[in-house]
């Protein structure tokens, strides 16, 4: 992809995380995850964030609320040393799962949008260091949280640029650390040098132009736009994320028609299990398993019924109130099954 549509495609995110009131970073994620590798990209993306920060913070500096600043940001710092650390050691796509599930989780605000439009419950100053604990942590390892934490910023009361100017003043130092950090840690190679420093002059472009858009847009609609920014976000990690470990487990999903119900086959790496529903029988799990591991009454009958067999295939079964072994017996082109 050329230098000028990552670019625009920044703009876009940004400028939407605007209106939405976040959610640049895990639009930008996915596309991010096509030009660099996986552990990279939350360092190409602070780069970007942290540009945002700062002219966020000069354009709507005066709409900082600083009481939530100074409980969120001590509680954040050390969570972000944490995430980044574990950056090393843990798959990403993991956590994108469930960030993605979180954020399809607020489906239900999206139509309760009115009733929340009225909410400006202050919440305890000790949860503010909560919130910061989570946003710093996950920040840390993903390189984007602004959206995540959209329905905390919602649900406080806080106006369209009050959100954005509070939310930067919250993330520029936690983006700054993470910055040196990813440098610590030889996160910042030249392509992310050079992507993140394409992505920050979009993010400082659209700061400037937002101002004037935001004043045309109402809270209400501000509010319904973040919350289908939430869900829309949640849809795109969970599709991403699903797609890579599918890829890189090379697992796969059957399902099977059966004459007396319906089969589920599952491919994950070497193994695999099946997921049956008989309409007789109700629901059943089976795996396959070695000879070696049954029991040892069961293994003496399956040696005896695979005797002289060309091939012996086992399986163990759960269901309902019941445990048993299925054995297939492959003898001159005939395949016989028996239940022990």
């Amino acid at each position: 992809m050329s230098a000028f549509w990552l670019m625009i495609c920044a703009l876009f995110a940004f400028s939407l995380s605007a209106v939405c009131g976040g959610g640049a970073g895990l639009l930008l994620i996915p596309l991010l995850k096509t030009l660099l590798p996986a552990s990279n990209v939350p360092a190409a993306l602070s780069i970007g964030t942290a540009m945002s920060s700062i002219s966020r913070i000069a354009v709507f500096k005066s709409h900082i609320q600083w009481k939530i600043v100074s409980w969120f940001v001590p509680a954040a710092v050390p969570a972000v040393w944490l995430g980044a650390w574990l950056l090393k050691y843990l798959n990403p796509l993991y956590l994108e799962l469930i960030l993605g599930l979180f954020l399809v989780s607020n489906l239900p605000m999206l139509f309760n949008s009115k009733k929340e439009s009225g909410s400006t419950r202050q919440l305890p100053v000790f949860y503010l260091s909560l919130i910061g604990a989570a946003a710093g942590f996950v920040s840390g390892l993903t390189g984007a949280v602004g959206l995540l934490f959209n329905r905390f910023y919602l649900r406080y009361g806080l106006t369209k640029e009050q959100i954005l100017a509070t939310r930067a003043a919250n993330e520029l130092l936690l983006h700054l650390i993470k910055i040196f950090l990813y440098a610590m840690l030889g996160l910042l190679t030249r392509d992310v040098l050079i992507l993140g420093g394409l992505i920050a002059i979009a993010a400082i472009a659209s700061s400037w132009g937002m101002k004037w858009l935001l004043s045309k847009i109402n809270d209400s609609w501000f509010k319904r736009l973040g919350y289908g920014a939430m869900i829309v976000s949640g849809i795109s990690l969970l599709t991403g994320a699903t797609n890579r470990l599918m890829e890189t487990n090379q697992a796969h999903i059957n399902l099977i028609p059966v004459s007396d119900g319906i089969q589920t086959q599952v491919q994950w790496r070497e193994g695999s299990f099946l997921l049956e529903f008989e309409y007789d029988e109700g629901i059943e799990f089976e795996t396959r398993i070695d000879i070696e591991d049954l029991p040892e009454v069961e293994q003496n009958i399956a040696l005896r019924i695979g005797q002289n067999a060309d091939k012996v295939i086992i399986e163990e079964v759960f269901g309902i109130n019941k445990h048993y072994y299925e054995v297939y017996v492959f003898k001159d082109g005939k395949i016989t099954k028996t239940d022990i």
